[in-house]
């Protein structure tokens, strides 16, 4: 439904796998039998082999732009248009989480602001686990596995897209809740540290007392597509909003601009954490 110049989306149940991984198969049969390997359609379809091999094994929703472009290289038949609209997500991404990820697998630019949680792709795996412990209903432990492929999954990013351009402003209690005990803070900050030394990560903290702040409204998380097109996504107890509409992005984008200058520098964000961690 439309909210706003948004998308509505509810139901956090995840969908099945089994129509990426029949994707995959179709992408990987019409590729060896234009006698191409990964790295070499990768090429041609201007992905990386890593991507073409993700999306040939099912553990990647392909974005719009491959299917054209494989499309092109493997005959123009057609099949993967008329497939890709059966897709669903893998295990343990939600299905109203489903357009969002698809854009932000090619993103050239992500920003994300959180005032809840550690943003999914900062997450370590004991602090994950607690979050998926304390979700109700309860989950059993074949969904927490699955939930935790996906976030894992969704976390090279990172690493294989070292051209995006990654900003993070995260309020200062997220660290100081101890959410999973102390252990699995300190092993948190470590590695939140460890990934804004990455030359194409920002992450800034918003300081506990601040008497100016921009982000009341909620979290909030805007991306760049390669065709620089922006988009916007806010997330709920239940469900989510993408916004596509220019007007609302606009608004979003301000918000997000002034909250960097109300956050901490990089630097300073760094020695906070770095205090934090002693003191734990």
């Amino acid at each position: 439904m439309a909210v706003d110049g948004a998308v509505g989306t509810g139901g956090g149940e995840p969908e099945a796998s089994d129509s990426l991984r029949t994707f995959g198969a179709v992408v990987q049969a019409l590729r060896e039998h234009a006698g191409l390997s990964r790295e070499e359609f990768g090429e041609r379809v201007r992905f990386s082999k890593h991507t073409v091999a993700s999306v040939e094994l099912g553990r990647r929703m392909p974005d719009p732009t491959f299917v054209e472009r494989a499309e092109e290289v493997l005959g123009n038949t057609g099949a993967l248009r008329k497939a890709v609209g059966h897709l669903a997500r893998q295990p343990g991404l939600a299905a109203w989480f489903r357009q969002w990820a698809r854009l932000e697998a090619t993103a050239i630019t992500l920003c994300t602001y959180e005032c809840r949680l550690i943003p999914g792709l900062l997450q370590t795996e004991p602090y994950a686990r607690q979050l998926f412990a304390d979700r109700l209903p309860s989950l059993d432990d074949e969904q927490i596995e699955a939930q935790w492929a996906a976030r894992a999954e969704r976390q090279r990013l990172l690493r294989e897209r070292p051209n995006t351009a990654f900003s993070f402003i995260l309020e200062e209690h997220l660290f100081l809740r101890r959410t999973g005990g102390v252990e699995v803070t300190r092993e948190l900050i470590d590695h939140v540290l460890e990934i804004s030394a990455m030359r194409n990560v920002e992450v800034q903290i918003m300081p506990l007392v601040r008497e100016s702040h921009a982000g009341m409204a909620g979290p909030l998380q805007q991306l760049e597509t390669p065709d620089n097109k922006w988009y916007a996504y806010n997330e709920g107890q239940r469900g989510g909003l993408f916004f596509s509409d220019l007007k609302e992005i606009s608004v979003l984008q301000r918000r997000y601009a002034r909250m960097r200058s109300q956050a901490l520098t990089l630097q300073d964000s760094v020695s906070l954490l770095e205090r934090m961690r002693g003191a734990l």
